[in-house]
């Protein structure tokens, strides 16, 4: 957990992250949720990547405290194949997430299983992956979020620490923007506004305390118009995307089978990507996020903005009753939408 920069400690360069103990007996629950955790076993998951079709392999590995979110491309032997999840590890992409580290080792498509980890309170792990991009599985967050809860979250013996925001930060390009204002909690507002009736205008607000985000976002997948697939087909880009993995719309109609899975899914996701690109910061936030026809890049200006102004955020440790409102906090099996 290290929002000031990107950690070049000995426990986060190590090929295996070692897991800390986790606090047990009464000590376990005076401090329950307000300490760090990681998954308690390892977990995997295989599949197809969204934009270069190539099958991969991803397993999520148990960490100590404070090694943050780091991806290790097994992939690649002749040169530093560790890439820490970090806002100033992002480059510009088309349509997604990618991070890069100095050595031009990269991962893409990034932001589900962020998502997962940031919703499910995860704080430190070590992601092995042996290609260049996270499998996309259905599209959405759902499966990780249930292959996280099922090997299990483990607490840690140091605290957590969140970024409060003390006053607001935003970016914007044209009619654009997201921002970041101070909150008693996490919060998350969205906007968007497409010309297929389909999609068409939504708006939602989310508090995304305890379990909201397994049992409001989780499921909700990447959506994209029937004319952006064949453009970015004809760039070589979306070779893994299928109608099982992305809803696509064309007009007023929904050609994925089965329709949506809620009303405003749109929406819902665009929610999801924003949360995975925010745990990028390298701790949970304090905040409100107001997106307004905003993406995975202007989330990351937004962060770099933030960053930019110290006078605006605070790190600071996470009280109980502050941890009560964070996401991942008491996720069960259960929360898991039906859909997933």
């Amino acid at each position: 957990m290290w929002p000031f920069g990107q950690s070049t400690g000995p426990a986060a360069r190590s090929d295996l992250a070692s897991p800390a103990k986790a606090t047990s007996g009464e000590g376990t629950k005076r401090k329950r949720h307000i300490v760090q955790t990681t998954v308690t076993s390892s977990v995997t998951f295989s599949g197809t990547g969204l934009h270069s079709g190539r099958p991969v392999r991803m397993t999520v590995r148990p960490a100590s405290a404070e090694y943050g979110i780091w991806f290790k491309r097994t992939d690649v032997r002749d040169s530093d194949n560790m890439i820490p999840a970090h806002w100033a590890s992002v480059v510009p992409s088309r349509l997604c997430t990618l991070i890069r580290n100095d050595a031009g080792v990269e991962v893409s498509t990034i932001e589900h299983i962020m998502a997962a980890l940031a919703g499910c309170g995860v704080h430190n792990a070590l992601v092995e992956i042996d290609g260049p991009e996270v499998p996309i599985l259905d599209g959405s967050s759902s499966r990780f979020v249930e292959g996280l809860i099922r090997a299990g979250i483990r607490e840690l013996a140091e605290p957590v620490r969140v970024i409060k925001l003390l006053s607001p930060v935003e970016y914007r390009e044209g009619d654009a923007f997201a921002r970041l204002e101070p909150a008693n909690g996490f919060m998350m507002d969205f906007h968007i506004s497409f010309p297929d009736p389909a999609i068409g205008t939504q708006n939602k607000s989310l508090d995304l305390s305890n379990g909201n985000f397994v049992r409001e976002l989780s499921d909700c997948r990447t959506f994209c118009r029937q004319a952006d697939v064949d453009a970015m087909r004809a760039a070589g880009l979306a070779l893994g995307g299928t109608y099982e993995n992305a809803v696509v719309v064309d007009g007023e109609h929904v050609l994925s089978p089965g329709g949506l899975r809620r009303a405003d899914e749109a929406v819902r996701h665009k929610m999801l990507d924003a949360l995975g690109d925010l745990f990028l910061a390298g701790a949970p936030l304090m905040a409100r996020y107001v997106g307004h026809k905003a993406g995975h890049a202007m989330t990351n200006k937004l962060l770099r903005a933030m960053f930019d102004q110290p006078e605006a955020w605070r790190l600071e440790t996470c009280d109980h009753n502050s941890a009560q409102r964070l996401p991942g906090v008491g996720v069960r099996q259960a929360d898991l939408p039906m859909s997933a």
